[in-house]
């Protein structure tokens, strides 16, 4: 058993097979059942856990209401939530060991030049690391820059607030992922400050350290060589080795009967795949291949987004494909027991070429992937966590998946809309 592997098996079990969840290690004892390690049960805010805490009382429709002033429209901002105006950008000079090109590292030293804030809370690489992730508040744009590259790992950036408070911080930036941010947002009227500006990252199935470790060892050829990989637009796995090389891996050739139960019951359980509550999200799923992806949602994203702009190259949003095509299939397997071994290898060619030239493209692969992502939620709160579904489950998710109703009712023999 290779050292990964070993810490696997003696940490936190967690994943859809069994409801043996994150909060079972001991440092998170105390913890609810469904814990994305955040940070804030880190804090003195923990007594607020009760009520800020998205998998204990989702409040993403009270959150946008006071954020808004409305709730989500109907068509795309069921699935990407408010927003005011998006793009297709880029930087011009792309910073050096960005994910990307280095979008949210560069405006979050841009708002610590122009004196719009006095820290920025954002996530570093653990000395030694490349992924495991380290909170850290940033005082200096140097300190911001240097946080540049993707940490896909569980990262508990809300326990420095306290070390706000301490230090006198009144303007703050954040740079995290949906649940913390719908925590930041839950507690905003009791953190005294004079200014918050949130950066989001979208997000999806994070995972602890060992278990990245793991992932990389049965996706990659060289798993320590990779400095850079992302999920893509191409239905691939892009992974940037050392030497400057791409590994490319598509979905369909993922071992998923190593992989089934790696992600964190918590992360299965989340709703907010766009980071619905940030002022600006920028991220890279509605844009062609090379370029990021933005929302600008409050009147403060939109003035962060002008800081930007001087640096910035502009492309186009685009869109093709029928997304409705795919989904029922879709529901068909998350209906089969999860964890399968792979089709044969000639299926798995054909499968990649069809997702490659005739699946969704453009905003219409952002728009599949997120209704992909709510459909398989639910189901997991379902049948692992059915008694907290109102807790957990905003109201938008099922108007979201009204659309396929008529089949889940077939496939599921129960109703897409709660129970009363």
């Amino acid at each position: 058993m290779s050292q990964s592997a070993a810490a696997i098996a003696e940490g936190p079990s967690k994943g859809m097979g069994q409801i043996s969840l994150l909060s079972n290690d001991e440092r998170l004892r105390g913890r609810p059942r469904l814990c994305s390690d955040c940070g804030l049960c880190d804090s003195t805010f923990k007594p607020h856990m009760t009520q800020a805490c998205m998998f204990v009382n989702n409040q993403t429709d009270a959150i946008e209401q006071r954020l808004f002033g409305r709730s989500r429209g109907d068509g795309d901002e069921l699935l990407f939530g408010c927003y005011r105006a998006t793009y297709a950008a880029r930087m011009r000079a792309p910073r050096p060991g960005a994910q990307w090109s280095g979008m949210v590292t560069t405006l979050g030293a841009r708002l610590l030049e122009r004196g719009e804030v006095e820290a920025v809370i954002t996530t570093a690489a653990a000395p030694g690391t490349r992924f495991k992730a380290q909170p850290i508040l940033a005082r200096t744009p140097e300190e911001v820059l240097a946080t540049a590259g993707n940490k896909p790992c569980l990262s508990a950036n809300l326990g420095l607030l306290d070390l706000v408070r301490e230090q006198g911080i009144k303007r703050l930036a954040f740079i995290g992922t949906s649940c913390q941010v719908h925590a930041l947002r839950a507690i905003e009227a009791e953190l005294g400050l004079e200014a918050l500006y949130v950066i989001g990252i979208p997000c999806s199935d994070n995972v602890s350290y060992p278990d990245l470790e793991y992932f990389l060892e049965q996706i990659s050829r060289s798993p320590a060589t990779v400095v850079h990989h992302e999920f893509m637009q191409d239905f691939s796995l892009w992974l940037r080795h050392e030497d400057g090389a791409v590994e490319r891996v598509n979905y369909i050739d993922f071992p998923m009967d190593k992989l089934h139960g790696i992600f964190p019951s918590a992360c299965l359980s989340c709703f907010d795949y766009p980071n619905a509550l940030s002022d600006l999200t920028i991220g890279y799923m509605g844009a062609e291949l090379g370029w990021q992806w933005v929302l600008a949602r409050t009147e403060r994203g939109e003035q962060m987004f002008e800081l930007l702009r001087p640096e910035l190259e502009f492309g186009t949003l685009t869109e093709g494909g029928d997304r409705t095509r795919g989904m029922p299939r879709f529901m068909e397997r998350l209906n089969q027991p999860p964890g399968g071994g792979r089709p044969p290898l000639l299926v798995r060619k054909l499968v990649a070429w069809l997702q490659r030239n005739r699946g969704p493209r453009g905003l219409e692969f952002a728009r599949a992937v997120i209704e992909m992502k709510l459909l398989r939620n639910l189901n997991h709160v379902r049948s692992k966590f059915e008694r907290q579904e109102s807790q957990v489950v905003p109201g938008f998710v099922y108007r979201a998946l009204a659309p396929y109703a008529e089949h889940y009712r077939e496939l599921f023999d129960r109703d897409l809309a709660p129970r009363d």
